[in-house]
């Protein structure tokens, strides 16, 4: 299947609201909705279409504070840093970067009481770096597609 102008407007929309009916998309790029539903398949089996998520407000689920933590491992503690990591509920993503730093993560804490003891677990496995976000200035950007 081939990435199409109307493929692209469908993969635009969904970004916007993963929620959008088929009916909705229809009318707005001028296909039936099982024409619609057919090419949306299809994008899920190519997986250009990863996934349908909800954005959480961490403020309102109970978290205070977020922040970008980068880990400059110590020698042989990276490995089982990625398998530790997957076990702690403050992150909400982690990334292995190039750089001085071997990772880099976002994550979420109660208050600076929960940071520190986050940091503490941390500075087991290497080097930490924290920076708190005061803002989100771009958050969850939709992905450029080419036709």
């Amino acid at each position: 299947m081939k990435l199409d102008a109307l493929n692209t407007r469908i993969l635009e929309m969904l970004q916007q609201n993963a929620r959008i009916s088929f009916v909705e998309m229809a009318k707005e790029i001028g296909l039936t909705p099982p024409a619609v539903a057919d090419r949306v398949k299809k994008l899920e089996e190519m997986q250009l279409i990863e996934g349908y998520h909800a954005k959480i407000s961490y403020l309102k689920s109970g978290y205070q504070l977020k922040a970008v933590v980068m880990l400059r491992a110590f020698v042989g503690k990276l490995k089982p840093f990625l398998t530790k990591v997957k076990s702690f509920n403050e992150v909400q993503n982690c990334y292995r970067i190039t750089g001085n730093e071997n990772i880099i993560m976002e994550v979420v804490f109660k208050d600076q009481l929960h940071m520190e003891k986050f940091i503490d677990v941390l500075i087991t496995y290497g080097e930490v770096r924290t920076h708190i976000i005061l803002s989100e200035v771009i958050s969850n950007a939709k992905v450029k597609t080419k036709v």
